[in-house]
């Protein structure tokens, strides 16, 4: 570009930026800047007008669709009174009562401001539509009493008002008829206000293809279709319904859904993006969730606070987003990084459960909804103390009951053994027992009887002290036990850790995960009290005996017995002990010596030894914690509200707690980190609220209809669209909450309605009046997601491995560098042939084939996915060596069930693809075809059919 060209491009820049800065200003003041309105033109002016009866039906049908023109530059909501006479952000208030010549209102209307006007979609309002606003504004404005609701910001709302069950209406369709499914009645009676009907059931094989699209994922079988054709009893559709309810393939169809809802992936995203090996666990919990009809309720509430429901593998959800890892000295880096942690926690579970665009309330209080700023960091502090990154599970009992026996067995094995261990003399040159180890520490002494042992710590190497089990042994039996009548406490305990309690110190579990932490830096003290006095002879203990975790440890440390209250007596301590030296200590193996003894008792000792040995390798194996990509706990920090969104700029303290909108709570910012998340789960799925069980069943028909009732699933509040059919949506909300938060109950009373086993044939009259079917007047034919295509192509060819659950297999080659690159396999064997649910989700990048179907790539929430259609889809479908594959595997399915005329083999072709015979054209065309480019050739092209994947 020359600089003469230069020069008149920032000039003309600048001209345009001054010209939108001047067009600003004049809106920013309306009300007290604008010129008068024309008045050249008024029609009559109507004696009396009343806002709900002229006013408000007015500004909701002509000038509301885009909240009247706030999403112009300094446009203004009229979507209620309140709003018009309140003003907002950019602008004076609407109207000036008694004075409709300045009110910005009119001024809008009658076109007076350059590049604003309202309806800011089709025709201008009428002059007698703006006659009736200057009359209403001229005679003040006025509001009556019963719209005072709309000042109320929650009230105001539908989604935020309390579910209430309305009565089915009664139409032509249930008069009289008790039995007529609900979901029939409130859609007949939609249909019925703008002169519509139903149409009629589509036949059987239309529907046993439309539920196992819709339910499984996948085409049925032919002896499916068979089986379902062959029953001619009542009520065959109903036992479909059921049996496809109860198939393992449901769970992995919409966990699919609800992992897009929650950006589920299995890489960090970010620059190193890298992989994290068992998040699948999470998605597998997803899928086992929905085949079991786990409770809705209880769902949500185990993905919040699973950790202290015997659910560790569901707070998967919680760290479910990307994240980056690279640290950075800068501090101010540091902290945005956390800040957009925190900020991908609230705002999913916002998006997930709530509808609501909480994150809009990060650098200011939400726009449209009553969620103020000091609102979005409460709900921040909840997950103060959730940070990314793997933890072990609890062992199974089965697991737990094998180190206990094993355990037994070593201490028997070490109490044989004593008499050969390899002593020196004189007293004088004897070793100290070695320093104290992260692992397992033994404290013998000589043995005396008591009722309660003391341990007492002194010193750590750092922080609160742990002690994942504190065994008191008397001969070959740990008698400190729980299990045995053996009761633990402490000068005090951690807060906030389900996995540190007092009572881990004597429930028969070691490791990190079942401990006992203190609540004081650097000391505190841990006490068994026996069922009874007994002879003790050696005190067993340790930090972690899984060998996980080097920290915390007591190097300084006193034990004390009594057998009367307070009479403490020290029979051990860490001075017996070499000084622990700082660094992962190792315990020193004891020698033993097997001379100067008869031979024979020489070979027991001997066979001891290798026993013993033996048994700690198969502890040492069976110690092994499988591990989970769920997020670990740490102590909250303080939150604060921060100005703008900046971590650099923080204002108050905030205390955490729930959003105003439904039963606020505040808890005390001490709170321990569980309790936060397990309130916040228990508000969130309390049966009264509001949202969540319209959220969740809104969802349901999203992806049984295509489309939900509320058009915006992961946005309920005031920005988000109204639903097609609001009472419909409270039924089956209070339904789904009154069975038990079921939803198999709910998919079935919808799978059995006749609104979803009407025909999806369009009909001139539902086109004219509801091109979308919005109404439900027939059923909406959709093509199925990226998934189901692949699945359905594996399935018809005869390829599909059905085996579930288990680690990811992978569809790209990776190359694991400090950072990670993802490249898309081109090749495919047995491995790539599960179903593609269980495909590793890469952040970032999308599989070769199938990612261009709009597949979400789990960097962001997916509530409902894009059905384009472009040309590299095609490109892909067609020439793939994917496709070329599956073509020849189902070619020789075809040969070998449809046997070797090509008559045979085109009629197997479609019975496999499309659950029909070919009619005569398509027969013959078929045959022609295959005589002239060959089976396979034919096989891609079935393949590439949207009849194939195509919910009918």
């Amino acid at each position: 570009m020359s600089s003469h060209r230069r020069y008149l491009f920032v000039d003309s820049f600048v001209r345009r930026v001054w010209m939108a800065v001047v067009r600003w200003s004049a809106v920013w003041s309306l009300g007290a800047a604008l010129p008068i309105a024309s008045t050249a033109v008024r029609a009559e002016t109507p004696a009396t007008v009343e806002y709900s009866r002229d006013v408000r039906p007015l500004l909701e049908r002509r000038c509301a669709s885009c909240h009247g023109a706030e999403k112009q530059k300094g446009g203004f909501r009229v979507d209620s009174a309140a709003a018009v006479l309140r003003g907002g952000e950019a602008h004076a208030p609407a109207v000036k009562p008694g004075d409709s010549a300045h009110s910005p209102l009119i001024q809008v209307v009658e076109g007076v401001i350059p590049d604003l006007r309202m309806p800011a979609k089709g025709e201008p309002l009428s002059t007698a539509e703006i006659a009736l606003l200057r009359a209403w504004i001229e005679q003040g404005a006025t509001v009556p009493v019963e719209s005072a609701a709309e000042a109320d910001p929650i009230r105001s709302h539908w989604a935020f008002n309390p579910v209430r069950r309305p009565k089915v209406p009664v139409t032509a369709l249930n008069r009289g008829d008790s039995a007529v499914n609900p979901v029939d009645a409130f859609v007949a009676a939609s249909l019925t206000e703008k002169h519509l009907t139903p149409s009629p059931e589509a036949d059987r094989v239309t529907l046993i293809r439309r539920v196992y699209f819709v339910m499984l994922g996948l085409p049925p079988s032919p002896e499916e279709v068979a089986t379902y054709l062959a029953d001619s009893k009542p009520e065959a559709f109903e036992r479909l319904v059921d049996r496809v309810l109860a198939d393992a393939r449901y769970g992995e169809r919409w966990g699919r859904h609800w992992l897009d809802v929650v950006r589920f992936a299995e890489s960090n995203g970010f620059e190193t993006n890298r992989e994290r090996l068992s998040a699948w666990r999470f998605r597998d919990y997803v899928i086992a969730a929905f085949n079991q009809d786990k409770p809705f309720d209880q769902f949500v509430r185990e993905q919040i606070a699973g950790d202290s429901l015997g659910a560790d593998v569901a707070t998967g959800f919680l760290v479910g987003g990307p994240v980056d890892i690279v640290g950075s000295p800068d501090p101010t880096l540091t902290l945005q990084q956390r800040a957009d942690e925190l900020d991908d926690m609230v705002s999913t579970t916002g998006t997930a459960f709530l509808g609501l665009t909480l994150g809009c309330a990060r650098c200011h209080s939400h726009k449209f909804d009553p969620i103020s700023h000091r609102e979005y960091y409460a709900m921040t502090a909840l997950f103060a103390g959730v940070r990314h990154g793997e933890r072990a599970l609890p062992r199974a009992e089965g697991q737990m009951a094998t180190l206990r026996r094993l355990d037994r067995e070593i201490a028997v094995l070490e109490t044989n053994l004593v008499p050969f261990l390899e002593r020196q003399a004189p007293v004088t040159a004897l070793r100290k027992p070695p320093s104290v180890t992260f692992g397992r520490n033994i404290d013998e002494f000589k043995p005396v009887v008591a009722r309660w042992v003391r341990f007492t710590v002194l010193a750590t190497t750092g922080a609160e002290p742990c002690l994942d089990e504190l065994e008191v042994w008397s001969g070959d039996k740990n008698i400190g036990l729980a299990s045995r009548g053996a009761r633990a406490s402490a000068s005090g305990t951690i807060a906030g850790f389900p996995m540190h309690r007092v009572e881990h110190l004597n429930d028969g579990q070691v490791g990190n995960e079942h401990s006992w932490i203190s609540n004081e830096s650097g000391k505190g003290w841990a006490q068994i009290e026996l069922a009874k006095p007994e002879r003790v002879t050696r005190i067993v203990w340790g930090r972690d005996q899984q060998g996980v975790f080097r920290d915390r440890l007591p190097t300084d440390y006193r034990i004390e017995v009594a057998n009367e209250p307070g009479q403490w007596r020290r029979v051990a301590d860490s001075t017996e002990r070499e000084p622990f030296a700082g660094g992962p200590q190792v315990a020193v193996a004891p020698t033993y010596r097997f001379d100067g003894v008869l031979e024979s008792r020489a070979a027991e000792g001997r066979a001891w030894l290798a026993r013993l040995d033996l048994i700690r390798s198969e502890r040492k194996a069976a110690a092994n914690s499988e591990m989970v990509y769920a997020g670990t706990f740490v102590n909250p920090t303080t939150a604060f509200r921060l100005h703008r969104g900046d971590p650099m700029q923080r204002r108050e303290l905030v205390e955490p707690g729930m959003l105003a909108l439904f039963n606020p709570m505040t808890l005390a910012t001490n709170a321990p980190e569980a309790d936060r998340r397990l309130a916040l789960a228990r508000w969130i799925t309390d049966p009264a609220h509001p949202l969540t069980s319209r959220v969740i069943v809104n969802r349901i028909w999203q992806h049984q209809f295509g489309a939900g009732l509320v058009s915006t699933p992961n946005d309920f509040g005031k920005n988000g669209a109204r639903p097609s059919h609001s009472e419909l949506l409270d039924w089956l909300a209070a339904d789904l909450v009154s069975h038990g938060w079921s939803l198999k109950h709910l998919q079935r009373l919808i799978l059995t309605s006749r609104t979803w086993r009407q025909s999806s044939a369009p009909r001139a009259d539902g086109l004219a009046a509801d091109a979308g079917a919005r109404l439900l007047w027939r059923f909406p034919p959709r093509r199925v997601e990226a998934e189901a295509i692949r699945d359905t192509i594996l399935a018809v060819s005869g390829n599909l491995d059905l085996t579930t659950g288990g680690p990811s297999f992978y569809l790209h080659e990776v190359d694991r560098e400090n950072v990670y690159h993802y490249q898309p396999k081109d090749r495919f064997g047995p491995a790539e042939s599960r179903r593609m649910v269980y495909a590793f989700k890469v952040r970032m990048e999308q599989d070769g084939i199938f990612g261009a179907f709009d597949c979400p790539d789990g960097s962001l929430v997916a509530p409902k996915r894009s059905a384009s259609t472009t040309p590299l889809q095609a490109l892909n479908l067609f020439n793939s060596q994917f496709m070329l594959d599956q073509s020849e595997v189902f070619a020789a399915r075809l040969r070998r069930e449809g046997g070797k005329s090509a008559e045979g083999q085109v009629r197997r072709a479609w019975i496999l693809s499309y659950n029909r015979e070919p009619d005569r054209r398509e027969r013959g065309d078929a045959i022609a075809f295959v005589a002239s480019q060959g089976v396979p050739a034919l096989c891609r092209a079935i393949l590439n059919s949207s009849e194939l994947v195509f919910v009918p």
